[in-house]
This record gives C-alpha cells, structure tokens and sequence, in this order.
C-alpha cells in the first residue's frame, strides 16, 4: 500500500464487517431470562418502568448490512398495518424463535427469508448483539448479517408493506440519534428516534440500532 492510497470508510463493507466480528468476538448472547441495567432493552432510558412480570417469549431479528461500495446500507422494512403488533412501524426482519430453529441465527434468516425473500445464501452471518429486551414481553436477538448488495427481494404482503436502505453512515451518528417521548400504560416513556426523510425509524428498531453503534463504535 501507498501513501497515495485513500483510506477506506469505517463504514465500507470490508473495514465495517471486520470490526463488528472483532466487537462481537468470543460474547455470546446473554441468556438473563430477566432484563438488567447492563443489557439493552426499553428499561434501559425507562428506569423503573413497568416491563411485565414475564416470562420473556424469545425472538430474533436480522440487521441486514448491505456491503455496497463505498459504503455499507442497513434494509429495512415497513410493516403493514393491520399486523398485531407494531403495525404500520419500521422494524428489522425478523420474529419469534420456533422449537425447529436452530439458534437465533437460524430463526432470524428464516423470518429474512419469509418477510422478504431475501435467501439466506446472500446473508453472512458475522455476529449477534446482546438480547434486546421489550416492554410487550419479547427478549430479541439482534443478529448483524453482511448482504450481497445483488440480492433480489419478494416481499410478504401480509407483514411487509415495504423494504428500503438507509446508508450506514447516518444510523451510526450518534448526533442522529434523538430521543422522544410518549405514554405507554398511563406513563411517559422515552425511546429513541432517528428520522430518516419521510421514514420515522424509533423504538425497538431505534434501540437495536443504538446498541449496535455503542458496541461497535462506542
């Protein structure tokens, strides 16, 4: 190498995936069945907040890192609106871990899979952060997965309205990460925001994103 040579983004594919195996190296998923001040969850900017007397139902989610050049996006999608749960909101592909998945890997390429086509030969799974636990009763594994930027997509009508990149740089930024406020159970709670456009990304998805920037930039 030069010194004439420009040095590589952060958040260029190859320099982001190595640095998020070497954060995530050798820490495997906690397994509290209960939430802690030192793992992620809506208690964390809520303490004291009521979170449900359990026990946690397990999930997990795909935090799709799309290696395009320079530099790297993370797919999202938009949920329909007639779901249960979360409807009509921003969220990662992803859902609760069925007695035949393997691991929380496993279950959260599956979920990929079914919401939005996207085949698991595309996705390198490169590690999982912290479960992220929420105050409607879900523990979520957040697995960070590198995707061949020649990925093809067929969504899921019945889940997914719609699928879309938000560039890396922008969800790493700590100076976009806002937080808001709103009543939950007859209490305020906050949460955290990052508007995007015309695209409102917060809550559960916002804390994830959060978590992964404090893991592996903070």
């Amino acid at each position: 190498m030069t010194g004439t040579e420009p040095r590589l983004s952060p958040f260029a594919p190859g320099p982001f995936a190595h640095r998020v195996a070497e954060r995530l190296r050798g820490a495997p998923p906690a397994t509290s069945s209960e939430p802690h001040p030192a793992l992620a969850g809506d208690h964390v900017l809520n303490p004291g907040f009521a979170m449900g007397p359990g026990p946690y139902r397990d999930a997990a989610v795909l935090i799709p890192v799309v290696a395009r050049e320079p530099e790297a996006t993370v797919l999202l999608t938009l949920r329909t609106p007639h779901l249960s749960s979360h409807a009509g909101q921003i969220a990662f592909p992803g859902g609760k871990i069925d007695p035949e998945d393997e691991s929380a890997v496993a279950a959260a390429l599956r979920e990929a899979e079914e919401e939005i086509g996207l085949e698991r030969a595309r996705v390198t799974p490169i590690g999982a952060l912290d479960p992220y636990f929420t105050g409607t009763g879900y523990r979520i594994v957040p697995v960070v997965g590198m995707v061949d930027p020649a990925h093809r997509l067929t969504l899921n009508p019945h889940e997914v309205d719609d699928a879309f990149e938000v560039p890396l740089p922008f969800l790493m930024s700590p100076g976009n990460h806002r937080r808001g406020s709103r009543e939950f159970r007859g209490a305020m709670r906050s949460f955290y925001e990052m508007p995007f456009g015309e695209r409102y990304i917060w809550g559960v998805t916002a804390g994830i994103i959060r978590g992964l920037y404090e893991r592996v930039f903070g």
